[in-house]
């Protein structure tokens, strides 16, 4: 690849692929599909620590932190309060400033709450919190969190978890056409062929989690949606032909001889 690096609230990074570590069947699972992700960010939810037992082993201790990025989420919080408490408690346990927020009231279908994510995110970076929002594919919700102070905006592609895909396409593709912080398409990717898509739209970096940890090799498929994320960035910096709605033939049609025609 070309030397591309993106940027984060001042911290570079070589990979624009970002990992989830949650649903893996083992620790041993997690750390080698991160291995095999190349990735440089990697997303802890709080709420899952054992932190009322500090012999427990947590995710926290699989992570080699001399690799890896250590990004604090608040999953699971379903009021802005909640996700407050539980972003302080990870600036404390990891002693990173970083948050990935999310405010997500509704336990079926796991939308993001865009009113309570955008209190929670002003707040968040009053107290000097680098805020990295999960959202729904809004554009002026996505503005609002920009001018709010938010480093990224992460908009879904689909349904937590679900595997379908980039959904949001056309509302991402505004999102991105407007932002002035990195784009990180979150939520919904299922395979190297939706990472892919999202970065040929022009999106910064995408995170993922189940369509990696509940793979049959999982790592493999984050070998594999590596290789997604960075065809697809490669793509969108060629600068992909406009589509048309006719054809085009790729030979020239000068030199051919035209038949006689019977008079």
């Amino acid at each position: 690849m070309t030397d591309d690096t993106l940027t984060i609230a001042g911290k570079t990074f070589s990979s624009r692929l970002f990992l989830g570590t949650g649903k893996y069947a083992s620790p041993e699972e997690t750390v080698a599909a991160l291995d095999a992700s190349d990735t440089e960010l990697v997303t802890v939810a709080i709420r899952r620590l054992d932190l009322d037992n500090p012999n427990a082993r947590t995710e926290l201790d699989y992570i080699d932190w001399d690799r890896y990025n250590v990004l604090p989420n608040t999953a699971g919080c379903k009021t802005v309060e909640e996700a407050l408490f539980t972003a302080r408690l990870g600036k404390e346990v990891t002693g990173s400033n970083w948050v990935k927020l999310e405010v997500i009231p509704d336990p079926k279908y796991l939308l993001p709450d865009p009113i309570g994510t955008l209190r929670a995110a002003e707040r968040l970076v009053a107290e000097g919190f680098v805020v990295l929002p999960y959202m729904h594919a809004d554009p002026v919700l996505a503005k609002h969190l920009e001018e709010a102070g938010c480093a990224t905006v992460m908009p879904l592609g689909s349904a937590i978890g679900s595997g379908q895909g980039i959904l949001t396409l056309d509302e991402i593709k505004i999102i991105i056409e407007n932002a002035k912080v990195p784009v990180v398409v979150d939520a919904g990717i299922g395979a190297p062929s939706d990472a892919a898509l999202a970065m040929e739209i022009g999106a910064d970096a995408v995170l993922v989690n189940t369509a990696i940890a509940k793979a049959q090799d999982p790592a493999r498929m984050a070998g594999a949606i590596r290789k997604g994320v960075e065809g697809g960035r490669e793509a969108f910096l060629a600068g992909r032909i406009p589509p048309k709605p006719f054809a085009s033939a790729s030979s020239p049609t000068v030199g051919i001889p035209e038949l006689a025609t019977t008079p």
